[in-house]
């Protein structure tokens, strides 16, 4: 395919094996339907199931799919990224290739750009598959993110969503390290709607989203849209200083008047196992930030690309 599509469909892929053509399948279906000119960057996050000789495979039979294949595992939010960088419509698509976001909303995405709307992002109205702690836990973040932050991160909302390609050119140029899309692509800004679908089951195998990971993603959240947690050290501190401004004159009263309440070491305990938590739970949050700082600092790529089909638009 010579021609610049005018759509890039971009998947991260990470031990997919079992769903991955059907997943190709679908979506070669709906583009077909579409009259759509397209193409399907698959990028291979370091699978250690076969999905990259797989992607390879695939690419061999179909001119449309374009195999980025990482050199390691380097995430989710990384391999979207690369898929950015190597697409090459004037609309892109990022989407799951586990099945869970149905290929069949892109031709609802496309109409809402073909109107005029830049961001297309889906909005999940109800989560198959999923257990209630997980929804209960993923409804309570997307609520507080938006509190905390300055920017209007849609509610239940993921990576699946239609950007034009000038959104796109200005998330690829923005090269942090630890990366929230779905904030990015809200903090850009341009005229953006939303979308409301049915989130399905995994198609085969478990979720590679586990707590630790989506953990992760929250803190990175967090800490790239928000000085929230800074503040909250602070807030700390100051409660600290008053409980401790309050309690100096509470004691010597006591002492003077003979009370033996605030006698022995048990009161100075607790008040140093008080004081020092505070103390590591700001220091923990400053570190935090200093830690990402030092990501930043050190310049390395985001990604390493062990085979892909040509240079990206932007550099890694």
């Amino acid at each position: 395919m010579s021609k610049a599509p005018s759509l890039s469909i971009v998947a991260p892929v990470w031990n997919e094996t079992h769903s991955l053509g059907e997943f190709v399948s679908r979506v070669t279906k709906v583009m077909a339907a579409s009259k759509e000119s397209w193409e399907l960057v698959l990028v291979d996050d370091g699978s250690t199931d076969g999905s990259a000789d797989q992607i390879l495979k695939l690419a061999s039979k179909d001119e449309h799919i374009r195999p980025v294949l990482f050199a390691r595992n380097f995430g989710h939010q990384i391999a979207a990224t690369a898929g950015m960088d190597y697409s090459r419509g004037q609309a892109i698509v990022i989407i799951d290739s586990d099945l869970q976001d149905p290929p069949e909303l892109i031709p609802e995405l496309i109409k809402k750009w073909r109107a005029g709307y830049e961001v297309v992002y889906a909005v999940r109205r109800d989560r198959k598959g999923e257990s209630f702690f997980k929804r209960i836990t993923a409804s309570f973040f997307y609520r507080l993110i938006n509190r905390i932050t300055e920017i209007d991160i849609p509610l239940d909302t993921g990576d699946f969503r239609l950007m034009d390609r000038r959104v796109v050119d200005v998330l690829n140029h923005m090269r942090e390290h630890h990366r929230f899309l779905r904030g990015m692509s809200a903090w850009v800004g341009f005229r953006q709607i939303g979308v409301p679908y049915d989130r399905a089951d995994r198609f085969a195998g478990q979720t590679h989203y586990t707590l630790r990971r989506m953990l992760r993603l929250a803190a990175t959240a967090i800490t790239g849209f928000s000085f929230f947690p800074l503040q909250v050290a602070t807030y700390l501190g100051f409660i600290s200083a008053g409980i401790a401004t309050i309690a100096i004159p509470v004691v010597i009263a006591s002492r003077l008047l003979g009370s033996q309440a605030f006698f022995g070491q048990a009161t100075t305990l607790i008040a140093v196992l008080f004081f020092g938590g505070v103390q590591l739970i700001s220091l923990g949050i400053l570190g935090e930030y200093i830690g990402r700082l030092y990501d930043e600092a050190r310049g390395r790529p985001l990604y390493i690309v062990r085979q892909a089909p040509d240079e990206p638009k932007t550099k890694s």
